[in-house]
């Protein structure tokens, strides 16, 4: 393994960041908009195949799963969006220094690989900042392909135009790390910036961020 790596393919909700919408950030969100949840799950189900994968848009989403279904509390997309957003919050800035060094050694390509809507996803690149921190960026709102779905996982190899052994991903569920094995990817699953350091080290990727902890 050693010296083989080319290419960082990083998960952001769950190792850099939180979740971007999940089960209990919509129950915060819209149970204090006044939301039915029982009913939102419902047809958040059904939804969110679509949005995740980029076929309809986030105005699109939210009319269907909350503004039209609701239309006694007078909600607009523009009381929705800013309190979805508001959601996301750094989980590990740990992770953020690991980013910018391993970004400033110049070594390896780094890249996003992750599960969000296209607009969500821009929306956590730009708040955080994180545009700087990558190379590229491979998620499921672009790509039309979900993890753990063999598809995205191609799609990142051929787009990092290095050979799959020479990837290595990074991801807090192991289905999806276990899916990126499949296609002869490497794989970490994330349990803390500290655990991911020594991970890392394994596949002779160094970093000194967090060396003094």
């Amino acid at each position: 393994m050693n010296g083989s790596i080319r290419t960082l393919f990083w998960d952001i909700g769950g190792v850099i960041l939180t979740n971007g919408w999940d089960r209990n950030q919509r129950k915060r969100v819209l149970s204090r908009l006044g939301v039915d949840m029982e009913a939102y799950e419902e047809a958040h189900e059904r939804a969110n195949y679509y949005w995740e994968r980029g076929l309809i848009t986030a105005k699109e989403f939210f009319a269907q799963t909350v503004l039209t279904p609701n239309p006694e509390l007078d909600l607009t997309f523009e009381i929705v969006w800013p309190q979805v957003c508001a959601e996301s919050k750094v989980l590990h800035p740990e992770c953020l220094d690991m980013l910018a060094e391993l970004k400033g050694q110049g070594r390896y390509r780094i890249a996003t690989l992750n599960n969000e809507s296209r607009e969500l996803n821009g929306y956590r690149l730009d708040a955080f900042k994180m545009r700087s921190l990558f190379d590229y960026f491979i998620c499921s709102g672009s790509v039309h392909e979900m993890k753990p779905m063999p598809g995205i996982y191609r799609s990142a190899v051929d787009i990092s135009g290095f050979e799959a052994r020479t990837a290595l991903f990074i991801d807090d569920k192991e289905e999806n790390c276990e899916a990126a094995r499949a296609v002869g990817m490497n794989a970490i699953r994330f349990e803390s910036p500290q655990q991911l350091c020594l991970a890392l080290a394994d596949y002779d990727v160094h970093v000194s961020s967090l060396e003094m902890v």
